[in-house]
């Protein structure tokens, strides 16, 4: 057993309210006296293909020196990470006499510990450099050139209330976002192990942070990277949003952002969601203690100040690199030349310089007989979808009048990726969520689910106490044989009803209906005492061994997860066994909305997934994506017929939600209503 004694991280009531205001931006990128890059504020999306910012090797030291100085200045410990935008990780730093292991909980409290999941996991030494380069990734992938969010908007907006600590809430609006990016999947990038840096996005140890104390990071008003503090060995999230609290990681992540910070009219607090303002950070530079300047000091670290990490998986080498450039296809993210024609569309890129999705045919389908999905079924819906987006109102952008920027994700109905693209400067955590979206509709939409679910051979979720002994297993049958008795429906997950992700979020959820604290979990939720963040339910226990693997093989030398997420049999770490060769959930599912079944007719043929703004925008660009290449392909594919789409249900009398779609959602009309009676 691992000998750990941990404490909260502090609560303190602050009644310092942020004091920062707008101020304009030069054309420099030294920092001013708010520490805010001197970048143009009215950066939308077009800057970084005129700059081709990226973070320098100097900008890197600058980052870490901040923080380490900070660090010094409150007598803390700090380990900091810093990454590009694309994820690859540019450097990680660790103070003499840090904490290297590491507490994953959302409660400090013994007496009121959640059970389940990756709760109470005390992970060994290393750990501290795999909780910060998670926060680092979190900072770099929620932030662009038209917002600029934290760790700690992400910890507000994927808790059970939205807003956490306001009670009878619904949940956050990306409720689940935070397993995405995972180092099991298909399609995050590994390390290349050679030194250098490529093309991304890449993988998270962790996913998504929500812990506070990572940050994205700016050059003249462009996105160019992030980073993420450790110093108090507690992985957790803030539970209540009705006070400011004084986090160390939190100061020291501020400190090491100092001259990097995104431009005030761009962060998180100068936007809303449905009528809440987004929270950036509970501290400003007034209360740092040291006095960053936003220059190179590295040089003035010592040995006993600390010293660069290596890190299995991430980092090959214990030093620092440069990033790559945004957008060029040294970052695995480049301008499409010519496939979606009009549509200022960007592809995913390999290190050759070659787009790892075009558009390609499908090869499954729900029902024999009925003909896959065409190259230019597959094509033409694409390029309606990005159009949809490109005519959409961005709602978590500034300025107001930005269109949406997404990424959009076309599977078959075995999760086989058909295509991908994003509309420019969309975040990068939304092009793997699309991926999850769009199989995760194709998936709950299969007339086979059921038997994939409650297939006696799917490996058992391997849980631990907090020791890392193994504890219980989890039968991921359960959940079906919950659903069925919870949908009063023997034949659920096999009579063909269509689900969105909004429908299967909509049984995802702590409370059912969503927010009503008196009301029974959601069948595919963890009861109350097993649910908290970082135990969901269904959603978690797909990928949890697959997460577990790859801790184990960073911290523990044990074999590397394989690029799969589900049907992972981890009984024997070092002869890991893959239950379920598919690739219909290969990087999880996701409970939030943003995607829809399509269909042949009444027979599914595949899914598509769009994420990177506004839920009801990404509902919105799916769904009349794909009517509106239905009408162009003559109905060929189109949207589920009505009369199965699954708000035809209502478990406990409650009618499940297919999609919804924002008021006078595009650009330049009024139009309202935009997808009734489709």
């Amino acid at each position: 057993m691992i000998d750990f004694a941990i404490g909260a991280k502090p609560k303190l009531l602050s009644a310092i309210l942020l004091a920062l205001s707008l101020t304009s931006c030069g054309g420099g990128d030294r920092a001013d006296n708010s520490g805010t890059g001197e970048g143009d504020v009215s950066c939308d999306g077009n800057c970084q293909a005129e700059q081709l910012n990226s973070l320098s090797v100097a900008d890197v030291e600058t980052v870490i020196a901040q923080a380490v100085n900070e660090a010094k200045a409150r007598n803390a410990k700090a380990t900091i990470a810093v990454v590009d935008r694309v994820g690859n990780v540019l450097g990680v730093y660790r103070m003499t006499d840090a904490d290297k292991q590491l507490k994953i909980s959302t409660t400090a409290d013994a007496d009121t510990a959640v059970d389940g999941g990756l709760e109470q996991l005390i992970l060994p030494d290393g750990a501290d450099a795999l909780a910060a380069i998670a926060k680092a990734v979190t900072g770099a992938y929620l932030a662009t050139e038209g917002n600029g969010f934290s760790t700690r908007t992400a910890g507000q907006i994927i808790q059970d209330h939205f807003n956490p600590g306001e009670r009878n809430q619904p949940g956050g609006p990306l409720f689940g976002v935070q397993f995405s990016q995972l180092a099991c999947s298909d399609f995050s990038l590994r390390d290349l192990g050679t030194g250098a840096t490529g093309p991304g996005p890449h993988r998270s140890p962790l996913g998504l942070s929500a812990d506070p104390g990572g940050f994205p990071l700016y050059k003249d008003g462009i996105a160019v990277g992030g980073v993420g503090v450790i110093s108090d060995g507690f992985y957790s999230l803030d539970k209540n949003l009705l006070d400011f609290d004084t986090d160390q990681d939190e100061l020291i992540a501020l400190a090491a952002s100092f001259g990097y910070q995104p431009p005030l009219n761009r962060r998180a607090d100068q936007i809303t969601v449905d009528g809440k303002v987004l929270r950036f950070s509970d501290v400003d530079n007034n209360q740092l203690a040291s006095s960053p300047e936003g220059v190179n000091n590295y040089a003035a670290l010592t040995a006993t100040d600390g010293s660069l990490l290596a890190v299995t998986g991430y980092i090959t080498a214990a030093a620092i690199r440069a990033g790559t450039i945004f957008g060029q296809a040294e970052s695995g993210i480049r301008a499409d030349a010519g496939l979606y024609s009009g549509q200022d569309a960007f592809v995913f890129v390999d290190g050759a310089n070659s787009n790892r999705y075009p558009p390609i045919a499908g090869s499954a389908v729900a029902e024999a007989g009925t003909a896959v999905l065409s190259v230019n079924e597959v094509q033409t819906l694409m390029t309606e979808a990005l159009a949809v987006a490109n005519r959409a109102r961005a709602q978590i952008r500034q300025p107001l009048s930005t269109q949406a920027r997404v990424t959009v994700s076309v599977v078959d109905t075995e999760g086989n990726v058909l295509a991908m693209a994003q509309t420019r400067d969309a975040p990068v955590f939304g092009i793997e969520v699309s991926l999850q979206k769009a199989r995760t509709a194709a998936f709950f939409s299969s007339p086979d689910a059921a038997d994939f679910l409650g297939d006696a051979g799917l490996a058992k979720t391997q849980y631990f106490n907090s020791d890392l002994t193994a504890n219980r297993q989890i039968n991921i049958g359960d959940y079906l044989t919950d659903l069925r008795t919870f949908t009063a429906n023997n034949n659920a997950l096999a009579d063909g009803t269509a689900f969105s992700d909004r429908a299967g979020g909509n049984l995802s959820r702590p409370f059912y209906p969503d927010g009503i604290e008196e009301n029974p979990h959601g069948p595919l939720s963890k009861p109350s005492g097993e649910w908290s963040a970082f135990s969901t339910g269904l959603q978690l226990d797909l990928v949890m061994n697959g997460i577990v693997q790859h801790l184990f093989h960073v911290l523990a030398g044990t074999s590397e997860v394989g690029q799969t997420c589900v049907g992972l049999d981890i009984s024997d770490l070092n002869n890991v066994v893959e239950t379920a060769s598919s690739d219909r959930l290969a990087n999880g599912i996701q409970i939030f909305p943003g995607s829809v079944p399509i269909y042949r007719g009444d027979v599914l043929v595949g899914g598509i997934g769009v994420s990177g703004d506004g839920v009801d925008q990404d509902d919105m660009i799916a769904f009349l994506g794909l009517h509106n290449a239905s009408q162009l392909l003559n109905g060929s594919i189109d949207n589920a017929p009505s009369d199965i789409r699954a708000d035809n249900l209502k478990p406990k009398g409650e009618r499940l939600r297919f999609i919804q779609c924002p008021q006078a959602p595009f650009l330049n009309s009024d139009s309202q209503n935009v997808c009734q009676g489709k």
